[in-house]
């Protein structure tokens, strides 16, 4: 029995440091802890690249143009992160192992799911605006749907970013900063997260509260799940991109059959 003790003691530290290496980053002294003006900077760099995602500018170039402002909403944030922490912001990024591509087509089916139940309810109760996107998509011609199917991995991404480093910086403030628990801070940053996240839609879907703080937020908390399960924001963007590009196409096939 010491024997067996003296093992358990020798490996604990073991333990407690590879949970530790499995840890979300910037907020408990692993990777790089960044401090409040830095977070603050990451985050006028998460609403630099929305605001101009979401500018009425007619880009030059027509449909390759359009690329220009998908590719400044993920890179804006992402550069303020290597600003601020120009060693560990690779932490958000892990090698996509075979299991993390079977999450991402799990969730995203999962969330497809979700958001009909879920979107069938606020329907009725509220009413729900329609993605302008869907419309677009049943009037562009295949080149035009292409490139727009192209323009979703950049912007997707993007959404993931302003999604997972607002996360990261709740949680560095309620865990870090506020001494909530591990486990409540993770609940809390991911619901105001998500809070966060449907509100940005409002613009987007007419200003229709419930569907963009139930629907949207909801949509919002299963995608997060995969970052939050694997700590590699590869695995929520594919599980994203996986379900919209399942939205769009089964819109645009489905506009073709009827109107053949």
């Amino acid at each position: 029995m010491a024997d067996a003790s003296h093992e358990s003691s020798e490996h604990g530290p073991e333990r407690r440091a590879g949970a530790r290496a499995n840890d979300f980053p910037y907020y408990n002294g692993l990777s790089q802890q960044i401090t409040g003006p830095q977070w603050l900077f990451v985050m006028l760099g998460v609403v630099a690249g929305f605001a101009v995602l979401a500018a009425p500018i007619k880009w030059p170039g027509g449909s390759i143009g359009a690329f220009v402002p998908t590719i400044l909403f993920f890179a804006l944030p992402l550069l303020a992160l290597r600003a601020v922490s120009p060693v560990h912001w690779r932490a958000l990024f892990r090698r996509i192992r075979g299991r993390d591509i079977a999450m991402m087509f799990g969730f995203a089916l999962l969330n497809i799911a979700v958001a009909i139940g879920v979107g069938t309810l606020v329907k009725n109760l509220w009413g729900a605006a329609a993605n302008p996107a869907v419309g677009r998509l049943q009037e562009s011609s295949a080149l035009d749907n292409v490139l727009f199917l192209g323009r979703t991995i950049p912007q997707l991404f993007g959404e993931e970013l302003i999604s997972v480093l607002p996360f990261l910086a709740l949680l560095w403030l309620l865990v870090g900063k506020m001494g909530w628990s591990r486990k409540a801070g993770i609940v809390m940053a991911s619901l105001l997260t998500a809070l966060l996240f449907g509100a940005a839609h409002l613009p987007t879907y007419e200003w229709n509260i419930p569907q963009c703080l139930i629907i949207i937020a909801v949509a919002r908390l299963v995608l997060l799940l995969p970052y939050l399960i694997t700590k590699n924001i590869w695995v929520s963007t594919g599980a994203h991109i996986i379900n919209d590009w399942i939205m769009f196409t089964s819109a645009f096939v489905g506009a073709d059959a009827t109107s053949s």
